[in-house]
């Protein structure tokens, strides 16, 4: 089946510009990141490019900008990033900062709280207190194996998930009444929010650096590069007069994670089928590739993005699931060299396996044909028997 795929500052309100200074060091860059080093957060600043990723490159910096001014470092990488993107790109994103804006300054919150991450109201204390203590024994201990890369854990609070719940047929009712139209979270999914559009786009992100960034890493190590560092959040919907299923597809991330939220529901399972890569993405999948997962509110399931699966029919009731793709922009450009990743997609492993064998198999026959050649000459060299 084919598959679709830190604080402001008064001077700082302008919109970054380019200088002499970053023109010279433009050529300049880390060929590595600097890990030590904790980046600046962009929000405030009117850039045409996602904040997260100004927070991410900022660690490639040289030096030179590296120790200047925010401002100023966002002037560098505003330059760098507008030298190499086209200009359909620039375009787009600045029609979605206006439609973003123009979400921002006329809804009004219910629920203003849950915008600001909160560890103590929004996660159960078993997340809590296997994440914070930061070590991969007790990720695993709250974690559960529930197939070859796919994790299954408890997470959200049952209240967060009812205010999140409320909090979102606020902005479908505040959408009608105000006959405005909103942007879908993709190409799939017909009904659902994009959360970061409406405000959330901070608390998910902190979300992701303080949470499923450290356990991605001692999961999914191979596909997070120096970590994750922007996402896609939103929410989806399944039920009557809604989305009823999804199709077989792969996420445009490295790591998903999947949370449902309730509420009453009948079907709705994910159904996965291995993890591919852009030139195996329609192979085949093995036996030991098939699972089948059913959703329990606040239970969340974590990941690769590439990992094949849909979702089935919800056959009753309503199900609404919070979405994280998480992204690293590491992963990304250090992929773009590569054309084999027999370390994640299970195509890539059985070309590789094929391979070794077609390889001994040859290895095995040029022996086979030495040995009866030496066995010829050996024959036609012994002198005949009186």
């Amino acid at each position: 089946m084919a598959l679709d795929s830190s604080g402001k500052q008064p001077s700082e309100q302008q919109q970054p510009r380019p200088s002499s200074k970053t023109r010279d060091a433009r050529l300049k860059l880390r060929r590595t990141p600097n890990e030590e080093h904790e980046p600046e957060n962009y929000e405030d600043l009117p850039l045409d490019f996602s904040p997260a990723l100004f927070s991410s490159l900022e660690r490639y910096l040289p030096d030179k900008i590296l120790n200047s001014s925010r401002i100023e470092k966002a002037r560098f990488m505003s330059e760098l990033l507008q030298t190499y993107s086209p200009d359909s790109e620039r375009n787009r994103i600045q029609r979605h900062r206006e439609y973003r804006n123009r979400i921002l300054s006329s809804y009004q919150r219910l629920h203003g709280d849950i915008y600001t991450l909160d560890h103590a109201r929004f996660f159960v204390p078993s997340f809590l207190d296997a994440v914070s203590q930061s070590s991969e024994e007790r990720f695993r201990s709250l974690i559960v194996r529930s197939a070859p890369g796919i994790y299954t854990f408890d997470m959200l609070q049952p209240r967060f998930c009812e205010m999140l719940l409320a909090e979102v047929e606020h902005m479908e009712k505040w959408v009608y009444d105000s006959r405005s139209t909103i942007m879908r979270p993709n190409t799939m999914n017909r009904f659902g929010v994009v959360l970061d559009d409406f405000g959330f786009e901070s608390m998910l992100q902190k979300l992701v650096d303080d949470f499923i960034s450290p356990i991605s890493q001692v999961l999914f190590p191979e596909v997070c590069g120096t970590g994750l560092d922007s996402h896609h959040g939103f929410i989806v919907e399944y039920g009557k007069d809604r989305d009823t299923d999804l199709g077989f597809h792969v996420d445009d991330s490295e790591v998903s994670l999947n949370v449902c939220l309730g509420k009453q529901f009948s079907g709705g399972e994910l159904y996965f089928r291995g993890v591919r890569c852009d030139n195996h993405v329609n192979s085949e999948s093995g036996e030991n590739e098939n699972y089948d997962y059913s959703h329990v509110p606040g239970r969340a399931i974590l990941h690769r993005g590439r990992h094949r699966h849909g979702a089935k029919a919800t056959t009753s009731g309503h199900r609404v699931n919070l979405i994280l793709w998480c992204r690293s922009s590491t992963f990304r450009e250090m992929k773009s060299y590569q054309s084999e990743f027999s370390s994640w997609c299970g195509g890539c492993k059985l070309d590789r396996q094929n391979r070794r064998q077609a390889s001994v198999k040859a290895t095995m026959e040029l022996l086979r044909r030495r040995i009866a050649e030496k066995t010829l000459v050996e024959l036609s060299s012994t002198p005949p028997a009186d």
